[in-house]
């Protein structure tokens, strides 16, 4: 009998994930530890690899599909023993997705299952189940727009709005909708040069942050606050260590000093440093200082964790920030390395703009936004001279964090980074 590999338990807290790419097909020679899929969680993109050496029996979940931990997806016929082309027992296997066929057809939702859900139970990622208790939806009452009847974020709002769940479906309880099935037949073939649109399917890391996004709106009360920094000083200190830190191989980037210049601001402002525990109704201040880097890679923004950045130094954390952004371009990051943060920095590096709202990274309650920094007109002891500027916007959330107290922090950030000889060590200077 094959060897049936289920979706392992990928971290803390995850009890779904979507099979975002298949890297191997039916009667495919694999070998042990080669990856086998691409899968998408709350927390991370993760590739799971053989358990075992063999050839691919059957796939059990499709492109798109959100399946519990604990599922069986594919199955491996060993080498060395009896092959058979007989797939798992159906109780084991999640419902197939758009596509049809015999899988699809053993995977169907017994009579008098909830509408979406497969054996009595509905599907949902985690973050459409607590959009829906935001909502106040019932999600068993919802017939899933999503491959194999899921339930989608969009599928909640429309609910909330006092759409009919059954009419979007338009499909039986376990079945794709007929529009989830046209979006999928011409996501599938290349378009024509004379066709007006193009539809691609939301999936993996961009749906993850559709969804993302869309409930940090939803919940937390969120202002913009901007302030300019004159970062003359630290451009001249930089150019006095970049040809230091490019000897150790190291890219030294405006945000490691940003990053740095953080620390004891976030100390002072203990608010800026927390969440809120909105079940518990409580606000958690964090005495760790775990920062995130949103970084941008081909498939969307990710947001690795730089941990316990008051313990490094200004180099160490430029190495970090390098090291974390390369892995996340990679899809190397560990689950570990995009769990735990405390405060966000997104940078837009050299594209410019004058400022931004960045949108907050739930439940954490502080993002900064670093903008260009580039030579303009500024007024000093009464001449106006050519200085080094940009423009730092703090986003907050205004039920935990008050317009006074997060001036005042934006303000003591700005004053390190004018003065940097105030908090380098010995070890950050050239």
């Amino acid at each position: 009998m094959p060897y049936d590999v289920k979706l392992p338990d990928i971290g803390e807290g995850v009890a779904e994930g979507e099979i975002v790419r298949w890297l191997v097909k039916p009667g495919e020679a694999v070998k042990e530890d080669q990856p086998l899929v691409e899968v998408m969680t709350d927390k991370a993109s993760v590739e799971i690899p053989s358990p075992r050496t063999g050839s691919i029996a059957a796939l059990h979940a499709e492109e798109g599909q959100v399946v519990p931990v604990g599922t069986v997806i594919v199955s491996i016929a060993v080498a060395g023993e009896e092959a058979s082309t007989q797939p798992a027992a159906a109780a084991a296997r999640p419902p197939a997705a758009a596509g049809g066929g015999a899988a699809a057809a053993a995977g169907a939702p017994p009579s008098g299952a909830a509408p979406g859900s497969g054996a009595g139970q509905v599907r949902a990622t985690p973050a459409v189940r607590q959009l829906a208790k935001q909502l106040g939806v019932t999600l068993e009452r919802l017939a899933g727009s999503g491959p194999g009847g899921t339930v989608t974020a969009e599928d909640v709002r429309q609910a909330a709005a006092g759409a009919p769940a059954a009419a979007r479906a338009g499909a039986p309880a376990g079945g794709p909708s007929r529009a989830v099935a046209a979006i999928g037949a011409t996501a599938a073939r290349a378009p024509r040069p004379d066709e007006p649109e193009e539809r691609q399917p939301l999936r993996g890391l961009r749906r993850r942050i559709a969804e993302h996004m869309r409930r940090s709106l939803s919940t937390a009360a969120q202002f913009t606050f901007v302030a300019e920094c004159d970062m003359t000083a630290v451009v001249e200190h930089r150019a006095r260590l970049r040809e230091r830190a490019e000897y150790q191989g190291l890219r030294l980037t405006y945000l490691a000093y940003v990053l740095e210049a953080l620390i004891q601001p976030l100390r002072d402002f203990p608010l800026l440093n927390a969440s809120l525990d909105d079940a518990a109704g409580e606000i958690v201040l964090k005495r760790y200082y775990h920062l995130g880097i949103a970084t941008e890679t081909e498939d969307g923004l990710t947001v690795p964790i730089l941990h316990h950045a008051d313990r490094l130094g200004l180099l160490e954390i430029a190495r970090e920030i390098q090291r974390l952004s390369e892995a996340a371009r990679a899809h190397k990051l560990t689950v570990e390395e995009l769990q735990g943060g405390t405060f966000t920095v997104t940078s837009t590096g050299a594209r410019g703009g004058l400022l931004a709202t960045p949108i907050l990274h739930h439940p954490q309650v502080a993002i900064l936004g670093v903008h260009e920094v580039k030579p303009k007109p500024a007024v000093v002891d009464g001449a106006i001279v050519a200085r080094e500027l940009t423009n730092l916007s703090l986003s907050l959330d205004h039920r935990v964090v008050d317009g006074a107290v997060g001036a005042d922090f934006l303000y003591a950030v700005v004053a390190r980074l004018e003065h940097p000889e105030t908090w380098l060590t010995g070890k950050d200077t050239a």
